[in-house]
This record gives structure tokens, C-alpha cells and sequence, in this order.
């Protein structure tokens, strides 16, 4: 049996395979020429009536072909496009009717579907990963080899030396790469993929509402080698992960070519409007008529020399949009009904929350949020500040690099060296402090008699940590603090591969007046180590990452 533009259609669409298609309510519409589906006997084959046709397993639902205009970009080292390594043995089963043939595939309780619209050259794919019981953390399209060779952040090509597991690796140049350094947070992308020849190969990404991290979390999203690359859509990424997993609906998030430029921004999370998939029938799938939204008609109490963020979050559901600079005003749409956790962020830095509720077809507008001073940390007097309370490293040395570079990158500047307040102390600091790297760090700053003969507070901001490491400190070889307590941080990679998000925490010392120097031409000395049981060596030794120091008036 098959499917194709020839075969007359109705309202109902056909099914191939052991279980019916979701689509079994498609509204069947004028198609292009060519457009339809055929079983080769091993593949369900479909034509998107463009220039795309693409294959589909039936015992599997790997996705094992991707030709365009007549070219075959799927596959390297013998393996396909599927969910994590491969789903195994799988029932599918493929519906069609008028321009929509989606193709669905289940395994125990995880389904995955495959949609093409006629005359586009675009596969949409939803995923519903409904527990742990199935492994499915990711989409790889694997591309073949020599396809999109280039020599990127995120590229495995030209760096044929393994210095980190297996997944980070060094070229004969010293610069470092690995599939994990992809510069971006998930709020900074829309798109990812490759352009070469007149031919571009996108992945776009869904909006991420079933995903884990919020906006300002970084993962893999492709990477390339002499064998092929491959382009991801994470479903839940556990590297460095703030958040327990979410399950449900993910999608759409789409496969698309172009003749070389970017795909389509109607295809853009947040723009991506797919009133043709309401009534495929997707278990999950929520429509826009039943999501809200959130607005707020300002934002007071901002520091205007950072861009300000709003998440929404709560265990089944998290969404984002960025405030409006001139005046905080904010709007975040497609969000499904609940009850939320709603946070303002000054950089990436919590300064506000609140709680709000959606409802379906509903507006949720919130009166001007007023972020009281006192939670924002700049504010508060300081006798001098290393960097800025902003949730990142940002400014400090090494900090842009270690978003795409591993710390032993010959680019990096030297981890150790010792700081002088007022003499560039901020870009002079490392970015990141490990135990067995650069530990012991001193800060060299002059007090007044008046400052001196005073008790004050020192606050460290960190934005994660790696192995427990925590900082404890030193005032003048004369007074030491306790070690202070781990806070929570994930427990896998974060310094090497390329992500300082964590979860923001702030050390307080209280150091006593008998510490400082009296004779204010003298200089007192902070040191500043890292402490930590656990942890290997080198840059896997405990660690983290600073994102502000200072000492309060």
C-alpha cells in the first residue's frame, strides 16, 4: 500500500503500520505536485513535494535518509537521525491528508512524530517523553561526511587529541574544542546549523517549554568531525543542570533546508504558529487557543546598564521573554495554564519573584514590578567591588573564552596571578578558581584608619560550582574564616565544558577590626582558597565561578 498526491484523500486520513496515525483528523487541502508517501517495504519514503524527500524506518523510526535536490545529506559512521542512539525496535505508523503526512513512532511510553507539509522543505518533529522509562534526552540529525566541514567552536575536525573524557579535544595549535562549547544560551539562539555550497541545514529549536534550565542555560546543539557533524535538539541535558526533568509534549522543532540563508523566522520559537497541526491529533499537543500569556507594563528599580529577564517556571512548564530596555515592559505568550514562579533577572542574577497564574485564552497583566534595592546587591556601599553583581563571570579574565574553550586553551591568559585594587582588578582576576589550579589568589587593598578600625562584610558571589569547591578566606595571614558550607550546585561538569550557570549563591564573612592594618600606606592582603574534599586534579579539581567580591563599607 501507499500514499501519494494521486490517491484521493478525505477528511479521515489513512494508516499504515500496527496503530493509527495521530493524525486521524488532517484537513485535507491543495497540495504540490510530487507531494505524498510510498512504502519501499524497509522505509516509509515522503516527498515534500519541494525539493526534500526523506525516509522514515518502519521497525524503527530512525530517520535514515535526507535527500535535497537530489543530494543525500543524512548519515555518518553507518548511523542515522533519531531520538538519543536509537529508539530500537519501534511500532510506526504514517497517516496522510491533503498538504500534512505525519508519521508517528512509539516505543513503550514514549512517542515521536514526523511531520511534512506540501511544498516545503522542512520535517517537523514532536517528541513526548512521558517518564524515565525510556532514554530520550536529545534529536541528532547526523549529517555525512564532508557535507558542512568547519572548523568551529563546537567542532571536533581539527583537534584530534582527546585531553578531557572523551568529548573534549585538543588541535596542534593548542586551541581546544568539543560538541559542548556552543557560545550560545538556549534565550540567544533560534536556529543552528550550516551553510555551504547554496546549501543550508538547520536544526530550529522548539520553544523549550518541557526542557530544564531556563534561558540562560547552555547545551550542545551540534558538532562536527572528518566523519559528518550532527545537530541536536536537547530534550532534557543533565550537564550542569539546575533543574529536575520535565516530561511531556516537546515541539515542533523543525529540520529545515534553504538555498544557503537562514531558515525561515516564521519557523522561530515564539513565532512558530502551526494552526494546520491542531487537529493532528498529538496527545500533548495544546493549541493556541488553550495557552495565556503574561504581560507586564514595567519593570522600576532597574540598573539600566543590564538587559533584564523574565522567566516563568514551575515543575510541568518554563518560559522566558526579554524586558523592554526602556522601560522593563515585558510579554510572554504560548504559555499553558498553571500557576507559575515568576522571576526578573538583572543579567542572570534572581532579583525578583512572584507568583502568577495563566489561564486558557487568557491575559495575565501584571501593574509596574518595583524591584526593591535591597535586591539588587550593587546597591549596597562598598569600600571597593571586584566586578558586578550581575550572575555571571562577565568581565573578569578568561570569561568570554570559557563559553567555547576548555580552561587549558592557548588563548586563555594565566590562571594565577594576584590582584591590586585599582589597578584593572577586574579583568586582572580569573573568572574561575580551583583547588588545585590557581587556589590561594591574593587581593591586595589599602584601608582609611576609619575603615580600618571598623568590623566589615566580605561577599563572594559564585554562579556554580564544580565538586563542592566553595572559597574560605584569609585577612592578613591574621584572621582565617570557617569553611563555609556547599551550597546546592549540580554535580557533574560545568568549568570545562563550557557553562558557569549554576545556581547563584552569596558567601558573607564577617571579618572583626582586629584583622585590618592600621597604617593606611600599607596594604591588606585577602587570599582567597578554594576548599573541597572532593575533586580530581588539574581543572577537574574542585572549583567555581566567581561572579562578584567586594567589601562593604
Amino acid at each position: 500500500m501507499s500514499g501519494s498526491a494521486n490517491r484521493p484523500v478525505g477528511r479521515r486520513a489513512f494508516v499504515l503500520g500496527a496503530t493509527a496515525a495521530a493524525g486521524a483528523a488532517l484537513t485535507g487541502t491543495a497540495h504540490a505536485a510530487g507531494f505524498g508517501w510510498t512504502d519501499d517495504g524497509s522505509d516509509y519514503v515522503v516527498d515534500t513535494g519541494a525539493h526534500l524527500v526523506f525516509k522514515v524506518s518502519k521497525s524503527t523510526g530512525d530517520l535514515t535518509s535526507l535527500v535535497y535536490r537530489g543530494t543525500e545529506y543524512q548519515g555518518y559512521g553507518g548511523m542515522n537521525s533519531h531520538i538519543e542512539s536509537g529508539l530500537g525496535a519501534s511500532t510506526v505508523s504514517i497517516g496522510q491528508s491533503g498538504s500534512t503526512i505525519l508519521v508517528s513512532v512509539t516505543h513503550g511510553t514514549l512517542r515521536h512524530y514526523y511531520a511534512a507539509r506540501s511544498g516545503e522543505n522542512n520535517v517537523y518533529l514532536w517528541t513526548n517523553k512521558a517518564d524515565t522509562s525510556v532514554s530520550a534526552t536529545r534529536y541528532i540529525v547526523r549529517v555525512r561526511k564532508g557535507a558542512f566541514l568547519n572548523d568551529e567552536p563546537d567542532s571536533y575536525t581539527y583537534a584530534p587529541t582527546a585531553i578531557e573524557a572523551s568529548d573534549v579535544f585538543r588541535k596542534s595549535d593548542g586551541q581546544t574544542r568539543s560538541k559542548h562549547y556552543s557560545k550560545r544560551r538556549v534565550m540567544d539562539y533560534d536556529h543552528i546549523g550550516w551553510s555551504a555550497g547554496g546549501v543550508g541545514l538547520w536544526m530550529v529549536r522548539s520553544n523549550h517549554e518541557k526542557a530544564s534550565g531556563g534561558p540562560f542555560y547552555r547545551s550542545l546543539l551540534r558538532h562536527q568531525s572528518a566523519d559528518g557533524g550532527g545537530l541536536y535538539e536537547i530534550l532534557h541535558y543533565g550537564q550542569n543542570q539546575t533543574e529536575d526533568q520535565r516530561f511531556g509534549l516537546q515541539g515542533p522543532y523543525v529540520i529545515a533546508f534553504t538555498d544557503g540563508g537562514a531558515p525561515s523566522s516564521a519557523l522561530f520559537p515564539g513565532t512558530l504558529t502551526t494552526p494546520w497541526a491542531d487537529s493532528l491529533g498529538i496527545p500533548g499537543y495544546v493549541p493556541a487557543s488553550g495557552r495565556g500569556k503574561v504581560t507586564g507594563v514595567g519593570i522600576s528599580g532597574r540598573n539600566t546598564a543590564y538587559p533584564y529577564t523574565v522567566g516563568l517556571a514551575n515543575a510541568a512548564a518554563q518560559y522566558w521573554g526579554s524586558a523592554r530596555s526602556s522601560d522593563g515592559y515585558f510579554s510572554v505568550p504560548g504559555v499553558l495554564p498553571g500557576t507559575y514562579t515568576l522571576t526578573v533577572f538583572k543579567g542572570e542574577l534572581a532579583v525578583y519573584t512572584t507568583s502568577v497564574s495563566v489561564s486558557a485564552g487568557g491575559t495575565t497583566t501584571l501593574n509596574t514590578i518595583a524591584v526593591p534595592s535591597s535586591n539588587d546587591p550593587s546597591n549596597a556601599s562598598a569600600i571597593w567591588r571586584i566586578g558586578d553583581w550581575n550572575g555571571t563571570p562577565g568581565g573578569f579574565k578568561n570569561a568570554d573564552l570559557m563559553t567555547y574553550a576548555h580552561p587549558s586553551d592557548a588563548r586563555a591568559a594565566a590562571w594565577t596571578g594576584n590582584v591590586v585594587i585599582g589597578n584593572g582588578e577586574t579583568a586582572a582576576f580569573p573568572c574561575y578558581l580551583w583547588k588545585d589550579v590557581n587556589s590561594g589568589i591574593l587581593v591586595y587593598f589599602r584601608l582609611t584608619a576609619a575603615q580600618a578600625a571598623a568590623a566589615h562584610t566580605l561577599r563572594i558571589g559564585v554562579t556554580t560550582a564544580y565538586a563542592n569547591g566553595r572559597p574560605q578566606v584569609t585577612v592578613n595571614d591574621a584572621w582565617t574564616s570557617a569553611v563555609p558550607s556547599p551550597p546546592t550546585q549540580p554535580n557533574t561538569r560545568s568549568l570545562t565544558n563550557g557553562s558557569y550557570r549554576g545556581n547563584n549563591h552569596t558567601f558573607t564573612y564577617s571579618v572583626p577590626a582586629s584583622a585590618w592594618k592600621t597604617d593606611p600606606s600599607q596594604y591588606n592582603v585577602l587570599r582567597i582558597d578554594v576548599v573541597s574534599g572532593s575533586g580530581a586534579t588539574g581543572f577537574l579539581s574542585a572549583g567555581t565561578a566567581i561572579d562578584a567580591i567586594d567589601l562593604l563599607a
